[in-house]
């Protein structure tokens, strides 16, 4: 038997190994998935679903978003490198739950926002907040 296993250090040496495939896996993961893979699993939607349900909601009526025909609206902010931003809004951390709640009901919020309630569902707006989080 190889010298690890007989002094007992068999299982020590596995640990270590399943460790080191863990953090192998998670810096393949971060590094070379692309960014609808990672949003997708960060927030729990599906960014493909997406464009078709920014353009139902009206989104792309006051927002610009890469990869979504419309108007392409000037009213609100252009939404590309969303995933990038610091804050929601300018006044909200930017993490995918307080994007998911500021697309369901911005006016909860902030109420003195120009942002409506489209009626955008949280399982939708999950969708949604996966695709604007991948565009970094």
């Amino acid at each position: 038997m190889p010298f690890p296993l007989r002094n007992g250090l068999g299982p020590l040496v596995l640990v270590f190994f399943i460790g080191l495939a863990a953090v192998l896996g998670s810096v393949y993961a971060n590094r070379y998935l692309d960014g609808k893979a990672r949003a997708a699993a960060f927030v729990g939607g599906d960014p493909d679903r997406a464009p078709d349900l920014m353009l139902r909601h009206g989104c792309a009526g006051c927002h610009d978003i890469p990869g979504v025909r419309g108007p392409g609206g000037r009213v609100g902010p252009p939404l590309r490198q969303l995933g990038a931003r610091v804050y929601i809004a300018g006044m909200l951390p930017n993490t995918p739950d307080n994007l998911v709640h500021w697309i369901v009901n911005p006016r909860e919020i902030n109420p003195r926002t120009a942002m409506p309630r489209t009626g955008i569902t949280e399982p939708e707006a999950r969708d949604v907040a996966a695709y604007l989080l991948s565009l970094q």
